[in-house]
């Protein structure tokens, strides 16, 4: 057995940006490191970074990041004497944990033990109970049947959270308001559980009203010393996945600290635990607080931790793992000024958030003062519909929270994404709500932001098109001084019936935009832009690879922008970050009107229910479908009254973003109730 102060070469379970940030640590304190990748991450940042490289199996993650025979066998290939799980896939697996020990092989994490108990939410719940720990009123029995659910549910009282058991990251949650919800409800998150952690057990907890969501970082090393290195403040959640997280919590005092952390350790200390775990509570607007569980490994958020405290938690996690003691106590950990983290997501928010994947055409991260960027990408990376649709955090620290708030907006401003959509501008937006502005922010905060559930961007103005068209023509005018002979650049843009025109076609929104530009006068490096029967005056102040300064109709502006080709251009401008093509020149694309009851797929998915058979009546808004996508299920719902005609894809089915499921015929045997 591989004792555990000799490891010098550890595996890394994981992908994306959690394995790069484990890979910098672990390299810088002398260790060789060992990636594991699928197929469609082979070229991926982590697997470049690591020493060595294994691959694991297919791109579907129960074949790979979730095989525990392959990773085991990826150690042993490749001289690994410790694994790092990360978080997510399997870093709250107790299985993992015990076959890595019974392989020889140190766990950096807790014990199979700790994460079993912790990672089951009945059992968790019930140990803190008999430990003391502050816990909401539920039902975590073994018994899960509906009747037990419903029964327990008139003794809690509603509102009620369900919850999957063996799980977290908001997959199998539900919030139901009443017994028929409930009813509703149960199945839908029995299913999501079962596919997410492959159990589909239940607990119910009491739903509090606009509570915060604080959880406490805490350390335990195997001499028995355990601290906390205070806390984080990650009430900002849409669909329970944290979207802001930051540190210290904007309502935290010493006193309330205190107790938070003292029950953390209580609650670590009850089930012997060594490594690193954060203790979610709940905490209401009087300052009580209730247990909600413990995560037993390293958090997505441990950045601001780490900005606040100056310290590094993977070396932490690495010298409790060799069995030294932390070497820190309670009164050397200290929070100085405040840090924000924002989650940048591959989806859609126009489209109620649906995930999405694809190639990354540009990636262009932020930098400051201040800032902190963990990402797994890079330009040319593929997102995989089979994995989390996080890519990247954007941190920043200030030493106060303002100003840590306003070098955040100004980060992901300067934050590009060309060739998929991300949740970019929803972070902007957010950020500048005047309830997160406050510190005032509850779980409740996007609910209230976006009443409607979807988010809809700002509109983009004339002169963010007529910028694009400027620099469109700029390179343009390059290109073809490049290609000429004894053309002199002076010349370019001249006509002897005078200026000569550029004429560029943007589609937005599904229009097309007419865009025309010409210079203002020969030699200079001013532009009149016409749009639509108005017209913007754009100056270049100065210009070079990636950025120009402009005064747009008299207003000076910094771009940031990437030519994808000839007829593409990424333009970043304020709020705006947009790829626009010139159509001119470009095969129209038809807009086929799809005919009404024609359901598509979507995004890339598995079909993992069809609730309805040819010849079924369903109303519009009727649940017809679950498609799973990014760890996630999503509803598919019909969209009219009618009659199922076709169903074209069988539940278990692989489905691709657009793919035609089923066709509802419109119900036209209506009859009005008038007579």
């Amino acid at each position: 057995m591989m004792t555990a102060s000799a490891f010098r070469s550890i595996l890394i379970a994981n992908r994306g940006e959690i394995a790069c940030r484990i890979i910098a640590t672990a390299r810088r304190l002398g260790c060789r490191t060992i990636a594991v990748h699928s197929p469609v991450d082979s070229c991926s940042p982590h697997v470049r970074l690591a020493d060595d490289a294994v691959l694991l199996g297919p791109d579907v993650a129960a074949q790979s990041y979730l095989s525990i025979e392959r990773l085991i066998e990826a150690a042993r290939s490749s001289g690994a004497e410790a694994i790092h799980p990360g978080y997510g896939f399997l870093s709250e697996n107790a299985d993992f944990a015990r076959a890595c020990r019974d392989a020889g092989l140190i766990f950096i994490g807790p014990s199979p033990d700790a994460i079993a108990v912790m990672g089951d939410k009945a059992a968790a719940k019930r140990r803190m109970v008999a430990a003391g720990v502050p816990c909401l009123p539920g039902y975590q029995d073994s018994n899960q049947s509906d009747e037990a659910f419903l029964t327990a549910s008139r003794a809690i009282g509603y509102p009620i959270m369900i919850k999957a058991a063996a799980g977290g990251g908001g997959r199998g949650m539900r919030r139901v308001e009443s017994e028929p919800e409930l009813i509703a409800a149960l199945p839908l998150a029995r299913s999501e559980s079962e596919q997410a952690f492959g159990a589909g057990d239940l607990i119910l907890e009491r739903a509090l009203d606009r509570p915060r969501h604080v959880e406490i970082q805490i350390f335990c090393d195997s001499q028995g010393h355990a601290i906390h290195l205070g806390e984080r403040d990650c009430s900002v959640q849409r669909r329970h996945q944290k979207v802001l997280e930051e540190s210290p919590c904007p309502v935290m005092t010493d006193d309330l600290r205190a107790e938070m952390g003292a029950a953390a350790i209580l609650a670590a200390q009850s089930v012997d635990y060594v490594g690193a775990g954060t203790v979610e509570y709940m905490l209401d607007a009087d300052g009580r607080f209730y247990f909600l569980e413990m995560n037993t490994r390293l958090q997505v958020e441990h950045p601001v931790t780490e900005m606040v405290t100056g310290l590094d938690l993977v070396e932490l996690q690495l010298r409790v793992a060799r069995g030294e003691p932390l070497g820190l106590t309670q009164n050397d950990i200290t929070l100085t000024g405040h840090a924000i983290e924002a989650r940048l997501y591959a989806e859609d928010p126009a489209r109620g958030f649906l995930p999405c994947s694809g190639a990354i055409e540009r990636w262009i991260a932020p930098s400051g003062d201040g800032i902190r960027v963990d990402a797994g990408i890079e330009s040319g990376s593929e997102v995989s519909p089979h994995y989390d649709p996080l890519i990247a955090k954007i941190i920043a620290r200030g030493p106060s929270r303002a100003i840590a708030c306003q070098r955040l907006e100004a980060a992901l401003q300067a934050t590009g994404i060309a060739g998929l959509q991300t949740n970019r501008d929803f972070l902007i937006a957010a950020v500048r709500e005047p309830a997160f502005q406050a510190g005032e922010a509850m779980t409740a905060f996007v609910g209230d932001m976006l009443p409607g559930g979807d988010f809809k961007p700002l509109a983009l103005p004339g002169g963010v098109l007529a910028a694009a068209c400027v620099l469109q023509l700029r390179q343009a005018s390059r290109d073809a001084l490049q290609t000429a002979v004894t053309l002199p650049a002076a010349l370019l843009g001249w006509h002897s019936a005078g200026r000569l025109s550029s004429s560029y076609a943007y589609q937005i929104e599904g229009m097309n935009k007419p865009v025309t530009t010409s210079a203002v006068s020969l030699g200079t490096d001013a532009y009149r832009v016409q749009l639509a029967g108005d017209f913007h005056l754009v100056e270049i102040i100065s210009e070079r690879p990636g950025h120009a300064r402009l005064i747009i109709d008299g207003r000076r502006q910094l771009a940031r922008f990437e030519h994808l080709d000839r007829a593409r251009i990424f333009l970043m401008i304020g709020d705006h970050a947009v790829t626009l093509g010139n159509q001119i020149g470009a095969p129209q694309a038809r807009d086929e009107a799809v005919a009404s009851g024609r359901v598509t797929a979507p995004m890339h998915g598995l079909l993992v229910e069809v609730c309805i058979a040819p010849g079924d009546r369903v109303t519009k808004g009727d649940r017809i479908a679950v498609l799973e996508a990014m760890k996630m299920q999503h509803e598919i719902r019909a969209d009219l009254d009618g009659i199922i005609v076709e169903i074209g894809q069988a539940g278990g089915s692989q489905v691709k973003s657009g793919q035609r499921l089923f066709i509802i015929e419109p119900d036209t045997t209506k009859q009005d109730d008038a007579p």
